[in-house]
């Protein structure tokens, strides 16, 4: 069964948030506010204005928000569609996603190039998952095929959400059996499971709760963020497939020299 808690869209959304804030990467400085929120189910309008601070999630959550006729943008199924994927995704057109980056990052885009090698997945099927984010606005794809290959990919593999199984639960540790990206020089791809350590709780709170051996489980960074049904295991293999391989099938797969 999924986390109760992950029925209400802005505890969703801090659970997921959280492991990048700590670690100072994205959003504004309230990662132990967020962490003892979720923790406690604390699913108020504080725990919501702090979730519009996110710049580079809010924007996406809005687009599909919008593109769905949904009013509220931490509605669980627009989190859901960001986060980990489904349905919602499908009805945000290529031409709707595209007018909103280019609106978004217009300053960035000085040249037509430029437009075009941050458009250029949405040809191969990208969508506003945060898989996109990832793979196609964030510059490691691009500091990849420059040869920095152990650094770029290690961000890329922790800042994707990715799945895996509990293996073995330690206090605060669990050992979860993932697959990690890989990077034949070309391509990005997923390589063969293996065993990882991820945290699931610290000072005594904790994103998700009653974690068991066997369960599936979705991570972000070093952090397990929640419990995944069937339905959610199947859409966040789905999504991730469809990123990466919207990415690989251009020839410039991030704009690192438009966005870094």
């Amino acid at each position: 069964m999924p986390d109760r808690l992950a029925l209400d869209g802005a505890l969703t959304f801090a659970r997921f948030a959280y492991p990048p804030n700590h670690l100072g990467y994205c959003g504004p400085d309230v990662n132990d506010e967020l962490l003892q929120r979720v923790s406690a189910g604390a699913a108020d309008q504080e725990l919501r204005t702090l979730a519009q601070g996110f710049e580079g999630a809010w924007p996406y959550l809005e687009l599909i928000a919008t593109c769905n006729k949904i009013d509220d943008p931490l509605d669980r199924r627009v989190v859901e569609a960001y986060w980990i994927g489904n349905r919602l995704l499908d009805r945000v057109d290529a031409s709707t996603f595209a007018d909103s980056l280019a609106s978004r990052f217009g300053p960035q885009l000085a040249h037509v190039e430029d437009r075009d090698r941050l458009l250029a997945p949405l040809r191969s099927g990208a969508q506003p998952h945060h898989g996109f984010h990832v793979f196609g606005v964030y510059p490691w794809v691009g500091l990849l095929r420059t040869g920095a290959v152990d650094s770029a990919l290690f961000v890329l593999d922790r800042c994707r959400v990715r799945w895996g199984r509990v293996a073995s639960i330690s206090d605060d540790q669990v050992v979860v059996v993932s697959r990690p990206l890989t990077f034949d020089g070309t391509r990005l791809d997923l390589g063969e499971p293996r065993e990882e350590v991820a945290t699931q709780a610290a000072r005594g709170y904790r994103l998700t709760p009653d974690l068991a051996v066997g369960d599936w489980c979705a991570l972000h960074w070093n952090w397990v963020c929640m419990r995944l049904d069937r339905r959610q295991l199947a859409a966040l293999h789905h999504c991730t497939r469809r990123e990466l391989d919207a990415v690989n099938g251009v020839r410039f797969p991030a704009p690192a020299s438009v966005l870094a």
